[in-house]
């Protein structure tokens, strides 16, 4: 992408971090929206999950990363052995992932799965795009919770078996439903309807690093849904 700048500017994030669960080795943490989860280049963008949770804990690293808008939970690795493992988890897809998101519309079915590959899109920074020829696979599974009238609202819950950026925002715009409050693939009515992007990462279930044990973490979903 060379010649293009981003010239995005994060707001001032005034909540604060909530923190789920500590042990020696990890972190559980809830991320506010609007907040980065790592700075940005643009010393204006030094906020963010990172730049906040080394101040407490210096060796912390993040082994995933959520969107600005996103809220939710993420793990925290304390040292470089439990970051790599969990860095290898996601990279081979054992973590399971649920998010909950509201989206314009009725979607015509109960529950499917969108797969559509997922490609850079050099000539709208930073939108993506879906593209058959170059695109990086990308599969969501979706279950619609709840059918909400006045104006037309879906409650969904999202399962992704892949983790590529932008997925579940690219992938509800590619099926004519964007989810509310989507600065980058939503439009007028689904920006209209709602004051921060309609999505939260509510669940992760993956392996302790040094436990082996499975770890189910939850984040009750903070918006409302009906």
């Amino acid at each position: 992408m060379r010649g293009v700048v981003d010239t995005f500017i994060a707001p001032a994030c005034l909540e604060e971090i909530e923190l789920l669960f500590q042990d020696e080795y990890l972190l559980l943490i809830s991320k506010p929206d609007k907040l980065l989860s790592l700075s940005g280049k643009n010393p204006l963008n030094k906020d963010s999950v990172h730049y906040r949770i080394v101040k407490d804990f210096p060796t912390a690293t993040l082994a995933h990363r959520l969107d600005f808008g996103t809220s939710g939970i993420m793990v925290v690795a304390l040292d470089k052995y439990v970051n790599g493992h969990l860095t290898k988890q996601f990279q081979q897809r054992t973590v399971t992932k649920v998010y909950r998101a509201v989206l314009r519309g009725h979607l015509e079915n109960d529950q499917g799965v969108i797969d559509l590959p997922i490609a850079r899109d050099d000539a709208i920074f930073p939108r993506l795009k879906i593209c058959q020829a170059s695109g990086k696979s990308a599969r969501t599974r979706y279950q619609v919770e709840k059918r909400i009238e006045s104006p037309a609202r879906s409650l969904v819950r999202f399962t992704p078996e892949t983790g590529r950026t932008h997925q579940l925002r690219i992938h509800s715009h590619a099926i004519g439903h964007p989810i509310l409050g989507c600065d980058l693939y939503g439009d007028d009515d689904s920006l209209n309807l709602a004051d921060r992007l309609m999505l939260h990462a509510e669940f992760l279930n993956f392996v302790h690093p040094m436990s082996g044990e499975h770890v189910q973490a939850l984040s009750p979903c903070p918006f409302p849904q009906g």
